[in-house]
This record gives C-alpha cells, sequence and structure tokens, in this order.
C-alpha cells in the first residue's frame, strides 16, 4: 500500500448505500438520453484519467483483489471505469457490485449527493396502462414544496397519460421524461382503468435543493401518542454548506416528539434511496433504546489492503460507528418502531433497520427493501486536474450483532402495497400510515379497509435517477498517496 497517511477533509461523514447505474433487476433504468454519440476513442488526457482511475480502484475498492490484472487503458473513461469492476451476475457472481459508478464533472457529483438537481421537483412510479399493453403512466409519488412542480399544481396521486401532447408508451417514455420542458397531461383512475383527463399542467425544470424532510405530524389514536416522519434522503444539509440544517431539522422534530410524549414512531422511509451515513447515524441516534456513544451502530469491512493499513494506523476503532449522545432521544420512550417500506428503501434506510435491530424491534410495513449492504466513498482529484468523479464501493457493513444478511432486501414483518389510487402522505387513511395505525392500536383504530393490491405492472420509478440510488456513501475518506 503506497499510502501515507488519513486526510479528512471539512465536511461531511457520509454513507450511501445506493447505486446510479441500478434500479431494482425487474424494473427498466430511466437513462438520460443521449444528445450526441458516446465516444468510443480516447486521447492522452483520457489515458491520464484511466490511470488515476485505476491507481485509486487499487487502493479503495472493496473487490480490488478482482481488478483484471492487465486493463485496458486505451478504452474511454467511462468504459474502463466499468471494465474494472467485479460486477453482479446472479448465476456466477452474487456477491458482485451493482452500485458503483463514475462521472465526468466531480462538482456535479458533489452536488447531486447533497440533494441538487435540475428537476421538476416530483417523483413517481411508473407502470403498464393495463396488463400486455405498451402504454404507461406515471404516477405522482411526492412532490417537493416550492418546486416547479408544486407550483404548476401536480400533486401525490396525479396520472400523467401524455407529455407534449405524446401518450407515454413503453418506448418513448424514458425520452419523453428526460426533457426539461414538460406539458403534462394528466388522466384519472376508473376503477382499475385509466382514463385520459382534458386536464394538463405545465412545468419546466430548475435546478432546485431538495430538502429531504418532508414532513412529521403527532397523533394522538387509541391512547398513544404517534410519532410520523417522512424522511426521503440522507443528507446533512443542502449543497456547499457545512451547516448540517436537514439533521438540525430532524432533531428538532425529535425534540418536539419528547416535549409532547411521543411513544410509538413510524418512520417513513418508503421513498429514501439513501445517502449519508452520518445523517443516518443521527436518526438512528435519535431513535436507538439505550444508546449512546459507548454503543456500535455499525462497523465497516473494506478490502484487505486497506484494513491492514488502516488498523496499524488508527486501530479497531477506525472501522466502528457508534451511536452519539443526543438530548432528544425518545427511546426511553418507545418499545419499538414502525418503519415504513417499498422496493426503493435502500442503503442508508436499510442501515437504520439492521443498526436498530440489536436494541429495540424493528417492525416493517409495506413491500421488500432494495438490498444494499455496502457503502461507497466520493473519490476525486483535489489537483483539479482531472474533472472527473467516482463512487466506487469500498466497504460492507455490519450491525452491532455481526448481521449483515440483507443483500436481497429485508422482506416486511406487514406486506402490503401502494394502491394505484393515492391519498396525501399524513392522511391517516393513506393505505401505509393507516396500517401503521392500525398495529400501533392493536386493532382499535380501524385500517382505511382491507390492504389494497395495484393491479398495473411496474416498470420504473424516478427515484432511480437520484445521485447514489440505492447506495450509501461515507464522505471525506481521503488517503494521500
Amino acid at each position: 500500500m503506497n499510502l501515507s497517511k488519513s486526510v479528512f477533509r471539512s465536511g461531511w461523514a457520509v454513507l450511501l448505500l445506493l447505486g446510479f447505474w441500478s434500479c431494482k433487476d425487474d424494473l427498466d433504468v430511466i437513462t438520460p438520453v443521449e444528445t450526441e454519440p458516446t465516444p468510443t476513442t480516447t486521447t492522452a488526457d483520457d489515458q491520464s484519467v484511466n490511470e488515476w482511475i485505476l491507481s485509486n480502484m487499487k487502493d479503495y475498492y472493496y473487490w480490488s483483489s478482482k481488478i483484471p490484472a492487465n486493463p485496458d487503458v486505451k478504452k474511454v473513461p467511462a468504459d474502463f471505469f466499468k471494465s474494472l469492476l467485479y460486477s453482479f451476475d446472479a448465476a456466477s457472481r452474487p456477491d458482485g457490485d451493482r452500485f458503483s459508478w463514475i462521472e465526468e464533472n466531480a462538482d456535479e457529483l458533489s452536488a447531486s449527493l447533497s440533494g441538487q438537481t435540475t428537476t421538476t421537483g416530483m417523483e413517481y412510479a411508473l407502470y403498464l396502462r393495463s396488463t400486455g399493453s405498451s402504454g404507461v403512466i406515471a404516477q405522482v409519488l411526492y412532490v417537493l414544496p416550492g418546486s416547479p412542480a408544486a407550483r404548476a399544481g401536480i400533486k401525490r396521486g396525479d396520472i400523467i397519460t401524455k407529455v407534449n401532447s405524446q401518450s407515454l408508451t413503453t418506448s418513448n417514455y424514458s425520452k419523453l421524461l428526460n426533457g426539461t420542458t414538460f406539458n403534462f397531461g394528466l388522466g384519472t383512475v376508473n376503477g382499475s382503468t385509466i382514463v385520459d383527463s382534458d386536464q394538463s399542467r405545465s412545468v419546466t425544470a430548475t435546478v432546485f435543493q431538495e430538502n429531504p424532510v418532508f414532513m412529521d405530524s403527532i397523533y394522538t389514536v387509541g391512547g398513544k401518542t404517534v410519532g410520523y416522519l417522512v424522511y426521503n434522503q440522507f443528507i446533512p444539509g443542502a449543497n456547499g454548506s457545512n451547516a448540517k440544517e436537514y439533521d438540525r431539522q430532524i432533531d428538532a422534530i425529535f425534540q418536539n416528539f419528547k416535549n409532547k410524549g411521543v411513544n410509538e414512531l413510524v418512520l417513513d422511509l418508503r421513498y429514501n434511496p439513501g445517502g449519508y451515513t452520518s445523517s443516518s447515524t443521527n436518526l438512528a441516534s435519535l431513535i436507538g433504546r439505550g444508546v449512546d456513544n459507548s454503543k456500535l451502530y455499525f462497523r465497516e469491512e473494506w478490502n484487505e489492503g486497506l484494513t491492514t493499513y488502516l488498523k496499524k494506523e488508527y486501530g479497531d476503532s477506525y472501522f466502528q460507528e457508534k451511536f452519539v449522545n443526543k438530548t432528544q432521544n425518545i427511546g426511553g420512550n418507545l418499545q419499538r418502531v414502525f418503519v415504513l417500506t417499498t422496493d426503493w428503501t435502500a442503503s442508508a434506510s436499510e442501515l437504520i433497520i439492521n443498526g436498530l435491530r440489536p436494541y429495540m424491534p424493528v417492525i416493517t410495513i409495506g413491500t421488500t427493501t432494495y438490498g444494499k449492504n455496502v457503502g461507497s466513498i466520493t473519490l476525486d482529484d483535489e489537483t483539479g486536474k482531472i474533472k472527473w468523479g467516482m463512487q466506487p464501493i469500498v466497504f460492507k457493513s455490519y450491525n452491532s450483532l455481526g448481521q449483515s444478511d440483507y443483500a436481497a432486501g429485508f422482506k416486511p414483518n406487514i406486506e402490503i402495497e401502494e394502491p394505484l389510487q393515492l391519498l396525501p402522505l399524513g392522511d391517516t387513511r393513506e393505505a401505509f400510515l393507516s396500517e401503521a395505525l392500525h398495529q400501533i392500536t392493536g386493532g382499535a383504530v380501524a385500517r382505511r379497509g382491507a390492504p389494497e393490491s395495484n393491479p398495473l405492472n411496474n416498470v420504473g420509478v424516478s427515484l432511480s435517477r437520484k445521485a447514489g440510488n440505492s447506495n450509501m456513501f461515507k464522505a471525506d475518506v481521503k488517503l494521500n498517496k
């Protein structure tokens, strides 16, 4: 190992358990529309980038021992990076990499990991319009307050059937939904049938900073005081800010929960694809029963070379992430925590489930989570000569009981799925929250109704385009060579 000492730049400690290249294996990835052909020949600068990629991957990559002995440095950088990966294969490499990625602009990579992107401000799921159909509809999952979509009047549950007067189909939805200026034609639900309407909404995507702290509420039901939090990404603060304003908002919410005597908690992570481990640790420290800075939240397993080096330099504590002391912790009032999950609950969200389980019952409601128990770091060239940034997988995570067996996701304790007709988040009749309140009160609060199934076949989700999708990442771990 040609490494000297570890340099921790000012900033956040981050862990993202998501992979920008991937979404659920049986879903289509919504990929950006290419405006020009992908280069296939390399320049001298490209080869310099490739040498930088190879050097860092040999040092940091979790599967560094699997890197080809003589990779072709004449490939264009994106292809070269991909050629180094120990890629996942269900049959031959079930332990392989599904999540590492690279981007041509390190600054844009950093901004996107902090929630700043060019966006309309809404997330949606994509479904076939009917079984066997080539028609596609987009069902709006949530809309960010103050975003272009919110200003246009789009809301959760809206059904988009057309974009710029063209009906969505399996062959055109990726292109139509990857623009910046949209006129969305809306439809309505009639039983299990989607009917076009004459309503439309015009929206232009802009650079927008997402606040991941979407909403919180307190409900008094069946003699219980229930805290509810919708949290959509683990981000400490806005891009370019070291103030950790979003972590502080979470702290304030839990202080209010504590002041109001909350004794049951519903944590809504159904649209949370992961993010910074520091924010995951912060949230877990507010929830855990009997936790403090002497208790282990999770530990990391790095490649053999880095493990030897880091253990020699810093000891075993380097690999251990402890809880932090939080005066706002409500664990003393909780016997359990309910977590709402979907296929898009990933990475640092799954870290919450796994990390809290040794300390209290964690009851999951929804569908099986994504399945990501590995994390990445951001690597860029501090000299500024190379503009690329990459996010390779560098470690695997384990809870305090040594458990890391959720690569296939966490199956829910109570399985339900989102219906075709969605109610607002926070509405006690909304399917997932209604089920949680029913479980909390032992049936004293009736469900909205029997759990509904969605009759349409899912073909994708916009959440797969979020930076670090299904990834957890640890920030500012740089080793000078």
